[in-house]
């Protein structure tokens, strides 16, 4: 059996470092497996190809039904794992946007749906919703594969956010051309391989050059890995971040954060809600994405209103 979820993991990734991340075993120990398999079976499942890894004919023969026979085991022990008295939801979401956004909601969806448990699995990681626990998942810039289903919930507007405290101080910020003499806050994503899109619209550069304001030097400030910090380092006073207009609604209208310039920019990525045609047969998946479908065009009319 751990031979097979080793192929299983490898075919998915075609990379021994990769998928033993996934099992949380050493690259040389899912080698080992696989190797294993491939005598039991008296067949090569993977080959070198470059400098990666490849799937011979056997291998790419059984690939798909390992993946399909293995996620059913894992929702087999999910369900009874789970008491029929109480329902469990998974979410799995981008750490910024559950801090921001949807934890501070998430006592209305509670309030009509007090026998659904949920977990909010917060993290940069992009889960693989056909082979893991979670059941829904908020994905920021990324398009879904396969046959996952998607709903958009906002679009993306970027808007430079400062504190209030920082903007009427002494060097106020009235005018785009104030930023010359602000500290950038930056989130730095150079670790996340998955993050192109975002790094495309993210940094201050790009939408600099997109308001017209190219001739502002977007290379000196302070940078985080962690975008919550960069936020908290704002609302501290500490500079100017750029961030969602959606996502950081809440932030604005506590008085925490201001735009302080009118300048934003519309991207072609955004906030997108999605679970699987399996998750869709649950109830309790259905009224997660019914409330929060419902929470986001609430506040989506409410920013097109201001």
């Amino acid at each position: 059996m751990n031979a097979l979820k080793a192929f299983e993991a490898v075919s998915r990734h075609l990379n021994y470092a990769r998928a033993a991340e996934e099992l949380r075993v050493t690259p040389a120990a899912v080698k080992q497996l696989v190797g294993k398999l491939e005598e039991a079976l008296g067949t090569q499942l993977v080959r070198r190809s470059g400098r990666g890894l490849e799937l011979t004919s056997s291998g790419s023969s059984g690939c798909k039904m390992l993946t399909s026979g293995f996620a059913q085991v894992r929702h087999a022990v999910d369900v009874m794992r789970i008491p029929d008295t109480r329902k469990q939801l998974i979410i799995s979401v981008e750490p910024s946007f559950a801090t921001a956004w949807l934890v501070p909601r998430l006592e209305s969806f509670r309030e009509t749906n007090g026998e659904i448990d949920v977990l909010i699995d917060s993290s940069l990681k992009i889960v693989d919703l056909e082979n893991s626990a979670a059941d829904i998942a908020v994905r920021f810039a990324q398009t879904p594969q396969g046959d996952l289903v998607s709903h958009r919930l906002f679009d993306e507007q970027l808007c430079a956010f400062c504190s209030p405290s920082l903007a009427s101080g002494p060097q106020e910020l009235n005018a785009i051309d104030d930023l010359q003499n602000a500290t950038l806050l930056h989130w730095d994503l150079s670790e996340l391989s998955w993050a192109q899109a975002t790094r495309r619209w993210m940094g201050w550069q790009p939408w600099l050059k997109e308001v017209g304001a190219e001739h502002i030097s977007s290379e000196t400030g302070v940078r985080f890995s962690d975008y919550n910090l960069a936020v908290q380092a704002a609302i501290a006073g500490q500079g100017v971040v750029l961030g969602s207009q959606p996502v950081l609604h809440d932030l604005v209208e506590a008085g925490l954060l201001v735009c302080p310039f009118p300048e934003r920019v519309v991207t072609d990525i955004g906030y997108d809600l999605v679970t699987t045609q399996r998750g869709l047969r649950r109830r309790e998946v259905r009224s997660f994405m019914d409330w929060i479908i419902a929470e986001a065009s609430s506040q989506t009319g409410l920013i097109m209103d201001g």
